[in-house]
């Protein structure tokens, strides 16, 4: 298992700060990430915390998953890597030969 662990169905008001200080309970929080929209730099309610070791991080997902934070039950499990998306133009999408 890894250490790095999805965190979704967050509260749009979940903070970075409030992520870490929800997971230190569970072990050293080597970091916490929010996503946010680009344009509006508001969060999209998913994020990424990696604990310092895979013990912890297994203990985050036992102890959190489902957990109540700021109104909203957080899924917690381990991320997935990252994939890179194919077709398209340019990461565009279809719309072949609309003109």
């Amino acid at each position: 298992m890894g250490r790095k662990l999805y965190v979704g169905n967050l509260a749009y008001s979940v903070t970075e700060d409030t992520l870490r200080e929800t997971f230190a309970g569970c072990g050293r929080v080597e970091s916490a990430k929010l996503i946010t929209d680009r344009d509006t730099g508001r969060s999209k309610g998913f994020g990424f915390i990696e604990m310092s070791t895979d013990s912890e991080a297994h203990a985050a997902i036992d102890k959190l998953n489902g957990v109540d934070c700021e109104g909203r039950a957080m899924k917690v499990n381990e991320a997935k890597p990252m994939v890179k998306r194919s077709g398209g133009r340019d990461g565009y999408g279809g719309g072949h030969n609309r003109w």
